[in-house]
């Protein structure tokens, strides 16, 4: 006798009905105690698009959380996490991001965790190349955008209402929040005086209260199940040595690394673009990063982080200047950058790591644009003396 089919569905149904009503502190109790010490280096996406283990990271005086992009899974034996694993410092770096992570989903990372923040130190790595004219672009948005954080953001009574519409207004215009029926309308009604909108976003509150609930439900599911370790070069050899020392040992190590182009970028990345190498050529003249939307965004970012009482060092990385040389890319145009962040970050009254003297430095960078060897060790030194509150010796790092 053949099986009804609607037998399956109606399973199907029944048990996400149960994993739904289930209680959220019976699924707590089952996330391993462990879990935030795996999640620090995992750079999970799933991890930073929720809440849940970015909540109990930052309850922990344990962890220090290091915000950026691409560069953070560069996991050399000179990276934050794992030179401070080796010379225990008595603090852990926790990273947040991957490549696209820019400003604006910053922001909304931060704006989830405002009450966790205040007196909460920080790091922020700042990429040059986020800063291209139209600032963050579908691409790099959409797949690092988080509902649930866009959910608890039209919802949040927290953030200053000026800010709160001023990233609003930027929202949406990308489509991951624009083509979200629920969200925009909520997101409009904040925004505009429409009595239609608004009365329209009062009769969808209750759908969205209860999607944003299925989405806090989801990332417990999400933190419950883990994600996969990254490789880490733990070794010894950054011990018990000076910051001359182990600048030197990451010149070696990167000179051993960088032997066929005059990049000094490590020999896999140069053989990624060798083949096309010509064609880059002059590629990039009349370019420059000191206009772009992303300022706007990054002052949201400044907004929040100030508001919240957070204490941020911000890491303003170098380009690599040979290989931008060599593209064309105007020096005045990454000049225009790294004057107008700094002024902009010393505005709000944050500090500032600034390596952009380094733009030169032999292994300073390890790829086209992503700092490695010897520009962790520099991030590494203003990571320490910010940790420890040495703010005459923060200032040097920065030559």
């Amino acid at each position: 006798m053949k099986r009804p089919v609607f037998i399956p569905l109606f399973l199907a149904f029944l048990v996400l009905f149960i994993l739904v009503i289930i209680p959220d502190r019976w699924i707590e109790s089952l996330i391993p105690k462990n879990r935030i010490s795996q999640a620090a280096t995992e750079l999970n996406p799933v991890m930073f698009q929720g809440k849940y283990i970015q909540q109990k990271m930052l309850e922990d005086g344990r962890y220090l959380p290091i915000y950026g992009s691409s560069e953070l899974a560069r996991l050399d034996r000179f990276h934050p996490s794992n030179y401070f694993q080796e010379v225990h410092e008595g603090f852990t770096p926790f990273l947040v991001g991957r490549g696209g992570t820019e400003s604006l989903i910053h922001f909304l990372n931060f704006s989830e965790h405002m009450d966790q923040l205040k007196d909460k130190k920080i790091v922020f790595v700042l990429s040059p190349q986020w800063f291209n004219p139209q600032g963050a672009d579908e691409s790099h948005f959409v797949p690092n955008y988080s509902s649930l954080q866009g959910y608890d953001f039209a919802f949040n009574t927290q953030v200053d209402p000026e800010v709160k519409k001023r990233a609003i207004k930027r929202l949406l215009t990308y489509s991951s929040v624009k083509n979200d029926p629920i969200l925009s309308t909520l997101y409009k009604a904040e925004i505009t005086n429409d009595p239609w909108i608004k009365r329209e976003a009062s009769a969808l509150r209750p759908a969205a209260v209860v999607y944003r609930h299925l989405l806090a439900k989801k990332d417990l599911y999400y933190s419950l199940a883990g994600w996969f370790s990254r490789h880490r070069d733990l070794t010894p050899k950054v011990r018990n040595k000076s910051w001359d020392q182990l600048a030197q040992d990451a010149d070696q190590y990167g000179a051993k690394r960088a032997t066929n182009n005059h990049f000094y970028i490590s020999n896999s990345q140069y053989n990624k673009i060798k083949g096309f190498l010509p064609s880059l050529k002059n590629k990039d003249m009349n370019r420059s990063y000191g206009e772009s939307k992303e300022y706007g965004d990054f002052q949201l970012v400044l907004d929040v982080l100030k508001q919240s009482g957070a204490k941020p060092l911000f890491i303003s990385v170098p380009v690599n200047g040979h290989y931008y040389d060599y593209t064309g890319f105007p020096k005045e145009g990454r000049a225009a950058y790294y004057s107008r962040i700094k002024q902009q970050i010393e505005a709000d009254g944050f500090q500032v790591a600034d390596f952009s003297g380094h733009e030169y430095d032999p292994y300073f960078m390890k790829d086209t644009i992503h700092i490695g060897w010897k520009g962790w060790v520099y991030t590494d030194r203003a990571i320490k003396e910010f940790y420890e509150g040495n703010d005459q010796n923060l200032a040097m790092v920065n030559f």
